[in-house]
């Protein structure tokens, strides 16, 4: 049994439209990014190096990292070009109403 639950995150108002916007949720630091009409989460740090990925470039479903350029799937969390090679953590989101929630374990 999981003892995830889904945490108030912001208002959906304060969304980016396709880019990141970094928020504090539960003591986290997470990136949430918006690609389109979905949302999605991620922890907001590098896995290669401290590097806050909200200050990167979205392009897509690709996150880049502002410190060495490399690449992650804002979808999963996976790496997608050097020099990261290990996964972020991510994050189910739900939009409910104007507010965004995190599921957070």
């Amino acid at each position: 049994m999981s003892n995830a639950i889904w945490v108030d995150a912001l208002s959906a108002d304060e969304l980016p439209t396709d880019d990141v916007i970094g928020v504090l949720v539960a003591g986290r630091d997470i990136a949430l990014y918006t690609v389109g009409d979905a949302v999605y989460a991620t922890d907001n740090t590098c896995t290669h190096g401290q590097a806050r990925l909200c200050d990167g470039f979205l392009d897509g479903h690709e996150i880049e990292c502002p410190l060495h350029q490399g690449k992650f799937d804002v979808r999963d969390g996976q790496p997608s070009c050097a020099p990261v090679t290990d996964a972020l953590r991510s994050y189910p989101v739900k939009v409910d109403g104007r507010r965004v929630y995190l599921q957070i374990d």
